[in-house]
């Protein structure tokens, strides 16, 4: 390989690297910026009928199913929690909130009631 290529190669890596630590810290800013974003009131999800359910592993929780809500309250409410990628695993919920909720199955918005947390 001549000199002027290793040159060029090892500028090229240089550059590479630069770009590489910007599009980090945009990546870094971007998710400080989307943590930060509050939650909608929960008046969007607490306007849906669900049905009470028990559970062996789950106890009490609550599901709404899309054909027994109107569609202008289930459409926003479905949306923002398949937006927010909502699971069992990572439920939705924001301050002051009574209930998490998260999505499982077709046409199915799932919630159970929060557990208060501990007085310091």
């Amino acid at each position: 390989m001549d000199e002027k290529t290793r040159t060029e190669l090892i500028e090229l890596a240089q550059t590479l690297e630069e770009a590489s630590a910007k599009l980090r810290q945009t990546i870094a800013n971007l998710s400080a910026a989307s943590n930060a974003v509050s939650a909608v009131k929960e008046l969007t999800f607490s306007t849906l009928k669900f049905e009470f359910l028990q559970g062996a592993k789950l106890g009490e929780y609550e599901i709404a199913f899309k054909a027994n809500n109107l569609e202008d309250k289930w459409r926003p409410a479905y949306n923002i929690l398949r937006n927010s990628n909502a699971t069992i695993k990572d439920r939705y919920h924001g301050e002051g909130y009574q209930f998490s909720y998260w999505l499982y199955g077709e046409d199915k918005i799932y919630r159970q009631k929060l557990k208060p947390k501990p007085q310091q």
